[in-house]
């Protein structure tokens, strides 16, 4: 990502979240470099054998030599004791932000001389840019920058990083439905149907009989043969209650749950939706109506005819 644009984007009106934001950041930027604490360990030998084991180098030379691979620099500090640095604030407030998402864009190194064996480290930290907002295949974000150098105990630098992260505000994600129906080879069909906005009502394979709600035998002739029916999703209320309470994930009470009667021969149970409940009645003439929960589900629903 080198050549990542600088400064507050033309046009940010002042004491704008995003203003203040760059506000931060220059304030940061302005106490320059701002040292850490030593390493809690010296480079030493069973550390450099972990790392290259680890990263498949089998150059004999680092410990023949006493040296530690270059890039390791950051291994030997990592966990020293150290103050808040300048780029910890920034970050903080990218997060209160809303800017939650993180990804590493950018880690460009400058080797000075290799760390000895024996050798304590003290890191150095610098921040140095904040860019954005920027519109990114993750979402819209900033670009943090900073730099970190690695001295020796005569404060001869070691190695170089610049660092650079994506900090994006991840876009929303919708919530599945929380009362997913169970889905087997049974009733595999029937969802189906609703996702196609049909109402499918299981048959016997054998003697034609319709039922509801599905199974995998015919009550009627007991075959296992099945198949399925499209009704005209027309019915009438046999029954209903009003739920009140307790509260269900998903719903807002009060609402209907009916008991609908298909000129078909069956009985299902559904919402009754888009009527007030003190107007729902039984007798009352209901139609179909099939309406995504998420992007999984598919309910049929009941409204009346007139609605």
């Amino acid at each position: 990502m080198t050549g990542t644009p600088t400064g507050t984007p033309t046009g940010t009106p002042t004491g704008t979240p995003t203003d203040t934001l760059h506000e931060l950041a220059a304030k940061q930027a302005a106490l320059g470099e701002v040292r850490g604490a030593p390493g809690p360990d010296p480079v030493n030998a069973p550390m450099i054998r972990h790392w290259l084991t680890a990263m498949g180098d089998a150059n004999p030379l680092y410990l023949e030599q006493g040296l530690a691979p270059p890039a390791m620099a950051q291994v030997w500090t990592m966990d020293a004791p150290r103050d808040r640095s300048p780029v910890d604030d920034v970050l903080a407030a990218l997060d209160a932000a809303g800017y939650t998402g993180v990804v590493a864009t950018d880690c460009r190194q400058t080797y000075h001389r290799y760390a000895r064996l024996g050798e304590r480290l003290t890191p150095a930290t610098r921040f140095t840019d904040l860019a954005g907002p920027k519109r990114t295949a993750l979402g819209v974000g900033f670009f943090a920058t900073w730099n970190v150098t690695w001295y020796d105990a005569d404060d001869r630098p070691v190695t170089e990083m610049l660092f650079r992260v994506l900090k994006f505000r991840p876009p929303e994600v919708a919530q599945p439905y929380p009362l997913q129906p169970v889905v087997n080879q049974d009733t595999a069909f029937f969802w189906e149907g609703a996702k196609r906005g049909e109402l499918r009502i299981q048959r016997c394979g054998d003697c034609g009989a319709l039922r509801h709600p599905p199974g995998p035998m015919c009550p009627a002739c007991r075959s296992t043969a099945r198949t399925h029916a499209v009704a005209t999703g027309r019915g009438t209320l046999y029954s209903y209650v009003v739920h009140h309470h307790p509260p269900v994930p998903g719903r807002e009470t009060p609402f209907v749950v009916g008991v609908v009667e298909l000129p078909e021969g069956v009985r299902i149970v559904g919402n009754v939706v888009d009527c007030p409940v003190e107007e729902v009645e039984v007798g009352m003439p209901l139609r179909v109506t099939f309406r995504p929960m998420d992007d999984r589900l598919v309910l049929p629903l009941w409204t009346p005819e007139e609605a």
